[in-house]
């Protein structure tokens, strides 16, 4: 079992930064890697980024790029993700998860977190 808790989501101007925490407790030695998806209003959730627990290896959504940044702290029991240059279509849900392969997609990550709103406001 692997718990997860992400917080750090709240309201910011265009523009603006916000930088998210998810952490992580449990059986985590047992995943390859953990990743950030969100889920806008009236939308189906997305992939946003992904790092292996290695740090060796991350990977983005194209619309992300440049603005975003994916990491975990030494002890890797916390992923992060630093958000900058946000836009109103960042605004939705963001939730972070575990897999145990090297994935984008949402059904091949097993653990989840509750989920943490960011809205960014033009």
């Amino acid at each position: 079992q692997v718990q997860l808790v992400e917080s750090g989501g709240g309201l910011v101007q265009a523009g603006g930064s916000l930088r998210l925490a998810c952490v992580a407790s449990g059986r985590t030695f047992s995943t390859y890697a953990m990743g950030w998806f969100r889920q806008g209003p009236g939308k189906e959730r997305e992939f946003v980024a992904r790092i292996n627990w290695s740090g060796s290896s991350t990977y983005y959504t194209d619309s992300v790029k440049g603005r975003f940044t994916i990491s975990t702290d030494s002890a890797k029991t916390t992923l992060y993700l630093q958000m900058n240059s946000l836009k109103p279509e960042d605004t939705a849900v963001y939730y972070c998860a575990t897999t145990n392969y090297p994935s984008i997609r949402a059904t091949e990550y097993d653990y989840w977190g509750q989920g943490t709103q960011v809205t960014v406001s033009s």
